[in-house]
C-alpha cells in the first residue's frame, strides 16, 4: 500500500483557507512526497463556502480523491457539507469553543483561536494552529514545519506563525495515538517545485522569450498576468493590464507584427471579445499566443468553477478560414512546455496558437521536477535576410513567407486586414484571393507534422478511455485501478488538438473493444470532433458538467455501469 494522505481545509473566504491549504501542500513537498492540490471557491471576496484539498503520496498523483483522511473545518458549514466524505479512520479538526453542538464521531475539538492568542497573541493565527494540528496527526517533523513557516513568512510574522503552529502541534501530540492511526514517514526524494498550472504557463512564457503581455483580468488566468508582472523587471517584459479584452488582443497583434513575442490570457467570455482580433492575426499572418482558461458558461456561468465547454468554440472562432494550432496541456508540467511550443509554432507558421486549459488545471498545484530550460529551443521561423524588394506575403509552397520586422531591416513591411496581394496591398482580384487562401491554409500541412501523437497506451481488445486536457490524472488513475481489479482498460489522451491527429486516434479506436470519451462538458465535444475527423463513433461518453472536476472513483463507477 502506497503511503498517502488526503486533507481538506474548509471555511469562508477570508478565513485563510487557501493559505493553510497552500502551506500543507508545501509541507508535504518538503517531506519528499508527491503532491496534487486543488481549490474550490466562490466568486466573492468574503463569505461563501471555500475549500482546498491536498493529496500527498509517495507515488505520482494527478487527481483528487473523494475520501478524506483529515478535514480542517473553520466553520459549521464545512462540517455539515463534507462530514460524509471523511473516511472511517479519518478525523475532523474544529474549534469546539467557536463551533457549538457538534456531535458524532471522528471529531477532534481544539480551542484553535484560544491557542493562537496564548501562543502568538493574535486570534487570526487560529488557522496556523490548525495547520500544526493537521501535520502532527500523521507524524510530520516539527523542525521541518517551523523551517517552512520561517521561509514562507520571514521576520516577525514568521516567528509568530511558528509559535502558533507549535501550539497546535504540541496540543495534538498529547492526544491518544488512537485518535488518528494513519502515520507517514519522511522519504528521500529530489527537490521538486510546487507550482500551479498558471504559474507553469507563466514560467513557460518567460523561458520562451515572451516580452509583451496584454490582458484583462479574468478568472482563472489572471495569475498568469500577475506572475509575469512580478517578474517584468527581471526579464524585460512589458505587461499591460488592458481596459478590455478587445484592446488586449489588438495590442498583442500589434506587438507580434513588430516582431515581439507576445501573448494574452483570458477565459471564454473574454475570448468572445477577442475573436475579431484573432481573425486579424489570421489574415495578417501575425504570430500571437492566446491562453484560454475554460470555466463553466454560458455568460458568467460559474466563474470560479471548471469545465471543458469551449473546445468547438476555440476550433472555429472567427469568421472565415485560416490556420491555427490548439494545444491542451494535461498536467502542470505540460503547461510549461505547451507554452514554449506555442511561441515557436506561432512564429514558425506565422499564425495564432491557442493554449486551452481550464480552471481545474490552471488553479491546481502539483509537485514537478525542475524544468530543464536547457531543452528550451527558440524557433523564430523564416526570417527575411535581404535588403531589397520585400513582399510580406510572398507566395511559397509551405505557405510561410519570410518575415521582416518593421524598422529593423531595409524592407518596407506592408500588410492589410482586407485580402491582399503578396506585397500586402489590398486587392479584390479573384485569382489573388485563391492564391492567398491556399497559401495560408497550406500551413496546416506543416503544423500537422509538428503535432505530437496522443499519449497512446491502448492495447488490442481492451476498453479504451479517451480524454483531453486536465482529465488526464483522473483517467490515468481510474484505468490503473480498474486494471488492478482485472478489467482490461487503457487510455488515449490528447494534449494537442488541432490540427487533429485523426490517424492516431482512428488506429487506437480500431484496436479497442469499447471506447469511452471522458470530458467535462454536457454535449461530448471531443466525441463529436472524433466522429467528424475519423468517421468513428465512440461507444459512450462519460460527461460531467457541474463545474467540478472528475475523480478516479467517478470514472470507475461510470465505466462499470457501461459494462466494462
Amino acid at each position: 500500500m502506497v503511503e498517502q494522505i488526503n486533507i481538506m481545509v474548509g471555511g469562508e473566504a477570508g478565513q485563510g483557507v487557501q493559505s493553510v491549504g497552500h502551506l500543507l501542500a508545501r509541507a508535504f513537498a518538503r517531506w519528499g512526497y508527491r503532491v496534487f492540490a486543488d481549490q474550490d471557491y466562490e466568486s466573492r471576496v468574503r463569505g461563501g463556502h471555500n475549500f482546498f484539498r491536498v493529496r500527498a503520496s509517495r507515488a505520482p498523483v494527478g487527481a483528487i480523491l473523494e475520501t478524506l483522511d483529515i478535514l480542517i473545518a473553520f466553520n459549521r458549514e464545512s462540517i455539515d457539507l463534507h462530514r460524509a466524505e471523511v473516511g472511517k479512520d479519518g478525523v475532523i479538526i474544529y474549534d469546539g469553543e467557536k463551533i457549538k453542538d457538534v456531535t458524532g464521531d471522528k471529531l477532534i475539538s481544539l480551542p484553535l483561536e484560544k491557542l493562537a492568542v496564548e501562543a502568538a497573541g493574535d486570534r487570526m493565527m487560529a488557522n496556523t494552529v490548525a495547520l500544526g494540528t493537521a501535520l502532527a496527526l500523521p507524524g510530520y517533523d516539527l523542525p521541518l514545519l517551523t523551517g517552512l513557516l520561517r521561509d514562507y513568512f520571514g521576520g516577525e510574522a514568521g516567528e509568530k506563525n511558528v509559535k502558533a503552529a507549535q501550539a497546535g502541534y504540541e496540543q495534538t501530540r498529547k492526544l491518544a495515538s488512537s485518535t488518528f492511526t494513519k502515520k507517514l514517514s519522511a522519504t528521500e526524494a529530489p527537490t521538486r517545485m510546487l507550482v500551479s498550472g498558471n504559474e507553469a504557463m507563466a514560467l513557460g512564457a518567460i523561458a520562451a522569450g515572451c516580452k509583451f503581455m496584454a490582458a484583462y483580468p479574468m478568472t482563472p488566468t489572471t495569475p498568469i498576468m500577475e506572475y509575469l508582472a512580478s517578474k517584468a523587471k527581471d526579464y524585460g517584459i512589458v505587461v499591460v493590464p488592458a481596459e478590455d479584452e478587445i484592446a488586449a488582443i489588438n495590442m498583442v497583434v500589434g506587438a507580434g507584427y513588430a516582431g515581439v513575442r507576445a501573448m494574452t490570457a483570458t477565459s471564454g467570455g473574454g475570448f468572445c471579445l477577442m475573436v475579431e482580433g484573432l481573425g486579424l492575426a489570421g489574415m495578417t499572418e501575425t504570430p500571437v499566443v492566446i491562453i484560454e482558461g475554460q470555466r463553466a458558461g454560458p455568460a458568467i456561468g460559474l466563474p470560479t468553477r471548471t469545465e471543458q465547454g469551449d473546445l468547438e468554440f476555440i476550433l472555429h472562432a472567427a469568421h472565415g478560414e485560416f490556420p491555427r494550432a490548439v494545444l491542451a496541456p494535461s498536467s502542470v508540467d505540460e503547461c510549461f512546455w505547451s507554452v514554449v511550443k506555442a511561441f515557436n509554432l506561432a512564429e514558425k507558421y506565422q499564425t495564432p496558437v491557442l493554449v486551452i486549459t481550464d480552471q481545474h488545471l490552471a488553479s491546481s498545484y502539483a509537485t514537478v521536477d525542475r524544468f530543464d530550460v536547457s531543452k528550451v529551443k527558440i524557433d523564430r521561423g523564416l526570417l527575411f535576410r535581404g535588403d531589397g524588394d520585400y513582399k510580406r506575403h510572398a507566395y511559397t509552397e509551405s505557405g510561410v513567407s519570410p518575415r521582416a520586422f518593421p524598422g529593423k531591416q531595409k524592407a518596407l513591411v506592408v500588410t492589410d486586414s482586407d485580402e491582399h496581394d503578396e506585397a500586402g496591398h489590398l486587392t479584390e482580384d479573384a485569382g489573388t484571393r485563391l492564391l492567398m487562401m491556399q497559401k495560408r491554409l497550406r500551413k496546416l500541412y506543416g503544423l500537422k507534422k509538428d503535432m505530437v501523437v496522443p499519449h497512446n497506451h491502448a492495447k488490442k481488445g481492451e476498453t479504451l478511455l479517451i480524454g483531453w486536457g486536465s482529465t488526464q490524472g483522473a483517467i490515468e488513475e481510474a484505468a490503473e485501478n480498474l486494471r488492478k481489479d482485472s478489467h482490461k482498460v487503457n487510455r488515449l489522451h490528447l494534449n494537442e488538438l488541432w490540427p487533429f491527429p485523426a490517424e492516431a486516434v482512428a488506429l487506437a479506436m480500431a484496436e479497442a473493444k469499447h471506447t469511452y470519451v471522458v470530458e467535462n462538458n454536457a454535449t461530448g465535444q471531443l466525441a463529436r470532433l472524433i466522429r467528424r475527423e475519423t468517421g468513428k463513433q465512440v461507444d459512450a461518453s462519460i460527461l460531467k458538467y457541474d463545474g467540478r472536476p472528475f475523480t478516479p472513483a467517478l470514472i470507475i463507477d461510470q465505466v462499470l455501469k457501461e459494462g466494462c
